[in-house]
């Protein structure tokens, strides 16, 4: 990993280099290596999950008011992009990575969704199918975060209860579970869906 120990002239500055670096390792990556890990896909992985930033884009909620009513009577709101993008960086430097990534630093409104049920539809990226690791993005994959297309607040990680069937790359599906916020494990995402199942609206 590069060497990030330089001192900071600007917050953005070590954040590009972060992302930069990203960017680079992941286009000359086999991704073959991410479903079948090598010690160079462990290493992606690790590297990944070092966030960057972004501008993400506005989208509305496509649930009727019915729709509303009949998930919440089931226990599931839908969540959506939008709802995720109360959050702010601040650059951060881990001694254990030698390098800084951004810390979030969730606003109120996300805070308040944290614990709660939910559902959200996106584009399903495998990350390590052994290991049954996926990430929902709000993108497809070419224009994603693990692209150095979007930023951290755009993925979520599913966190399966039970083993999940074999995903392929930018299926777009709806999945459901419990929303949990993470700010402090730079090895995960900063978002996750514990409990993680497909989820067909009625």
């Amino acid at each position: 990993m590069m060497n990030l120990k330089k001192p900071r002239v600007h917050v953005l500055r070590s954040s590009w280099i972060v992302g930069a670096m990203i960017l680079v390792s992941i286009v000359s990556l086999d991704w073959s290596s991410m479903c079948h890990p090598s010690p160079e896909g462990e290493a992606m992985k690790d590297k990944m999950r070092i966030v960057a930033s972004s501008q993400p884009s506005h989208e509305a909620s496509d649930e009727t008011p019915d729709d509303i009513a009949t998930n919440r009577a089931l226990g599931f709101e839908e969540l959506t992009w939008e709802d995720l993008t109360d959050v702010e960086f601040k650059d951060v430097y881990v001694e254990e990575l030698d390098a800084y990534y951004w810390k979030p630093i969730f606003g109120p409104s996300v805070e308040n969704l944290e614990g709660r049920k939910f559902h959200i539809t996106g584009y399903v990226i495998p990350v390590d199918i052994d290991e049954d690791f996926y990430v929902l993005s709000r993108y497809p994959f070419a224009n994603c975060f693990f692209c150095g297309g979007a930023g951290p607040e755009t993925v979520v990680d599913l966190q399966f209860t039970d083993s999940p069937r074999e995903y392929a790359t930018d299926e777009r599906l709806t999945f459901a579970g419990e929303l949990k916020l993470n700010s402090d494990d730079v090895y995960q995402m900063n978002y996750i869906i514990v409990g993680a199942h497909e989820y067909t609206r009625k």
